[in-house]
């Protein structure tokens, strides 16, 4: 409440003191002393490993401040400024400690980092790039094994929503691209080839609000495609406003059983999704539950091709388990049995 949000912010305020005094003292933010005084190094959690992987058989010339606790060690940093010529810092992301680190240090010594390019403005930090900001001898890039071959991301061998998606396609054909809003998880992988069959991923329980709008701005047919544990963390309202203004539009909730991309947790639609589209809205004739196989496949185009005709919201359910969850219960079910 307002009332208490304000009393609670003072309270914060009041704290600011004691959190800058444990930054300098609670043993998270170190200064590690170097002989090399003519630059001191910044480096902020993950940083830190990335640079003493340019040391692995010596110790680092440079004094080292490294940070691992908020808010900034100013004391700390101070003692850095004024040991050494120059400063680098090495953060993971935006560059927020070398904004803050020039704003408090204008003094005029160069303060480098990813905004005045010795390390990229984008991209994630490795080993090679801090190492060539120290300006070591290193490769360009980052080494891979010629062992590894390259292994671009798909659905599993086996995986219901190829079959889901393979299935869709074949109806969307007719209809061109750009009509089909997915979701998050690992069904987003539809979007690669040799799929090709979604367009859009925002946030959870995206899909179904985005392919709402469209429906609403005449772009039709109009499929949301999202999995089964987002439906019940992110999708249900979004099904809510379509049944409320009746919208042209055809949600596929694939059902894989499962909580698929995060490690097999079991998923809270399990055995409730045809309620719960029914309690929100869904005209019971326009829930239809499909097998996602091979040998279903020209029914299932037959019943998705259905359901995007219908001028109302209706609700089209893939369900076969995962294959890596499928996979792993029998692996299971053979320890138990000996």
């Amino acid at each position: 409440m307002p009332v208490n949000a304000k009393v609670q912010y003072k309270d914060l305020i009041s704290k600011q003191d004691l959190f800058v005094e444990q930054s300098q003292t609670s043993g998270f933010n170190k200064y590690i002393d170097g002989k090399d005084k003519s630059m001191g190094i910044v480096a902020c959690g993950i940083a830190y490993n990335y640079l003493m992987e340019n040391y692995r058989n010596s110790e680092c010339p440079y004094p080292i401040l490294k940070i691992s606790q908020y808010p900034m060690p100013q004391e700390l940093l101070n003692r850095l400024y004024e040991e050494c010529g120059t400063i680098l810092v090495l953060e993971e992301g935006q560059p927020l400690y070398e904004r803050l680190i020039k704003g408090l240090l204008n003094k005029g010594k160069t303060i480098r980092g990813r905004l005045d390019g010795a390390l990229p403005r984008t991209g994630e930090l490795n080993p090679n790039l801090v190492g060539k900001a120290l300006g070591l001898n290193v490769k360009e890039g980052f080494p891979i094994p010629s062992l590894v071959a390259p292994r671009p991301p798909k659905l599993c061998d086996g995986c219901p929503h190829f079959d889901s998606y393979t299935a869709l396609n074949e109806a969307m054909k007719e209809h061109g691209e750009y009509k089909v809003f997915a979701d998050i998880g690992c069904y987003t992988l539809g979007a690669l080839p040799p799929l090709k069959a979604i367009y859009t991923t925002v946030d959870m329980g995206a899909s179904i609000t985005m392919a709402k709008g469209a429906a609403e701005a005449e772009l039709r047919p109009t499929v949301a495609v999202i999995g089964d544990s987002t439906f019940t963390h992110s999708g249900m309202t979004g099904l809510l406003d379509c049944c409320v203004d009746n919208v042209p539009v055809t949600i596929m909730i694939l059902d894989n059983g499962i909580t698929g991309m995060t490690g097999s947790q079991k998923s809270s639609a399990t055995g409730r999704i045809e309620s719960i589209c029914q309690g929100i809205g869904v005209a019971p004739e326009h829930i239809r539950v499909i097998n996602p196989l091979p040998s279903k496949l020209e029914e299932n185009v037959r019943v998705i091709k259905e359901e995007l005709e219908y001028q109302g919201v209706s609700v089209i359910i893939p369900r076969r388990e995962c294959i890596v969850w499928a996979n792993k219960k029998r692996k299971m079910a053979k320890k138990q049995a000996k």
